[in-house]
């Protein structure tokens, strides 16, 4: 069983687990003293822990010395719009499972669900919820970041160096990443990328296709993902 702590709670000894972490334990997995845990900070430190007792408040614990598990290369950053409904929470969940470290949610012209100011703050730490959630399920002790651009513009100018590409249902050229340590995976919605967001990023994204078939907007940089960690066996 894995559960989710802050930094100051991941130390060896007596440490008490309550909140959402304590009713996982307690209630949806119904734990008794004795069974092991896996604690993780979600920043790639972890540690192994006994539960020594169960109360209605907490999860009492007895935890080992935490220890860091560094991430292999590449980091993985995908620039996802904006999808409708479940869709968009199915597409964060595999790509948690994928490899993607960062997601980077912005408005897109031709997306179906728009959201408005008042709402993205709640909207993107419901998508950082998804994330911690799908890592639990799938082993990571890390847990990718989820933050919002205004604009398409401004998620390229926060760029670091390294490899830019845009997947392109229309080009046959390949994804190739077994070189590179930073990697940027750019897609476009259900409506496809606009004609001005295609060509702010032909400056500097490499266009990719991902075979003959064209696949939804969730699945493409699912895809990308598995390719580029299968690429760097990472």
């Amino acid at each position: 069983m894995r559960v989710f702590v802050t930094p100051a709670q991941l130390v060896a000894g007596p440490v008490v687990i309550r909140g959402e972490e304590h009713h996982y334990l307690a209630r949806v997995r119904r734990s008794r003293a004795g069974d092991p845990v896996e604690l993780v900070d979600g920043a790639g430190r972890r540690a192994a822990a006994v539960i020594t007792r169960i109360t209605d408040d907490g999860t009492e614990l007895a935890v080992e010395p935490p220890e860091l598990v560094v991430a292999a290369p590449p980091r993985v950053r995908v620039l996802l719009p904006l999808i409708k409904g479940d869709r968009m929470e199915l597409g964060l969940e595999k790509l948690v499972e994928a490899g993607a470290d960062e997601i980077v949610v912005w408005p897109a012209a031709r997306s179906v669900v728009k959201l408005d100011a008042g709402r993205r703050e709640a909207r993107i730490a419901k998508y950082q919820a998804a994330l911690q959630a799908a890592a639990r399920q799938c082993g990571r002790p890390q847990v990718p970041t989820a933050s919002w651009a205004d604009s398409l513009g401004a998620a390229v100018a926060a760029l670091p160096p390294g490899l830019r590409i845009v997947l392109d249902p229309g080009v046959d050229a390949p994804l190739e990443a077994a070189a590179a340590t930073d990697v940027t995976i750019a897609s476009g919605p259900e409506g496809g990328l606009a004609p001005d967001e295609r060509e702010l990023l032909a400056a500097t994204f490499t266009a990719v296709g991902l075979g003959p078939r064209v696949v939804r907007a969730e699945t493409a940089p699912v895809i990308a993902t598995a390719l580029i960690r299968a690429q760097t066996r990472s």
